[in-house]
């Protein structure tokens, strides 16, 4: 086993993104935030005034856009056709948008061809939304993340207003309870748990508590399979 394949799969606000960098961070794997590249594109298609429902025009955005991940004073950042907009594809807007755009398929089609791409030859832990049922099936291990949705709407509130934006935490509920409905009913991949994947219930749950659980899962399916040979990413 020359590499390990972390797939974390959740609803909007369970912590994904978080936990996955510091679980990265911890076992030497590269993080690839595959929501960010769908923000990313349905950022680019608002700025280039691409209505969501023109899907020709932006399955044609998703071919040509150049997606990159740097680190950068401990924290990642993303790069649109070489801007910056680790913050702007946090926007309201593009929260908005980003379901319509996502479950466009030549989007999709695109996106997960390169996020298997960047799998291929590196360890890596992925999170998203079908992570371990679509894009990463074999990936090695499997987790899905799951809160109640107070608790989501909640966090998510709690980290607008740590920038500095305010927000409606009712109409952050309302938001998050329509994201769930989108991604578990679109077409496309839906928002699922894979049948290998283990549950871990954050709600009530520290960062730190979830990051170790998961490293743990992580140590003893490597302690289980190792059979001799080197293993490279933790």
């Amino acid at each position: 086993m020359t590499h390990l394949r972390v797939a974390i799969d959740g609803p909007a606000g369970a912590g994904k993104s978080t936990v996955a960098k510091k679980v990265a961070e911890k076992l030497g794997l590269i993080y690839i935030d595959t929501g960010a590249m769908y923000r990313a594109v349905t950022w680019k298609a608002i700025k280039s005034g691409i209505p969501p429902t023109d899907e020709k025009k932006i399955t044609q955005l998703a071919s040509s856009i150049h997606i990159s991940f740097q680190s950068s004073d401990n924290q990642q950042k993303v790069y649109a056709d070489g801007v910056d907009v680790t913050e702007q594809i946090r926007s309201a807007e593009v929260t908005g948008n980003v379901s319509k755009i996502s479950a466009i398929p030549g989007v999709r089609a695109r996106l997960v061809e390169l996020q298997r791409e960047m799998a291929q030859t590196r360890g890596v832990v992925m999170d998203g939304r079908d992570i371990g049922t679509f894009v990463l099936p074999d990936a090695e291990v499997k987790i899905f993340l799951t809160a109640s949705l107070e608790e989501r709407a909640r966090r998510r509130t709690e980290e607008l207003s740590n920038k500095g934006i305010q927000a409606d935490p009712v109409e952050i509920l309302k938001s998050i309870a329509r994201r769930d409905e989108m991604d578990s009913t679109r077409d496309l991949a839906p928002l699922k748990k894979a049948d290998d994947a283990r549950i871990i219930d954050t709600t009530g749950l520290s960062i730190p508590e979830v990051v170790d659980r998961i490293v743990t899962i992580c140590h003893d399916y490597i302690g289980t399979n190792r059979r001799g040979e080197e293993y490279n990413g933790v």
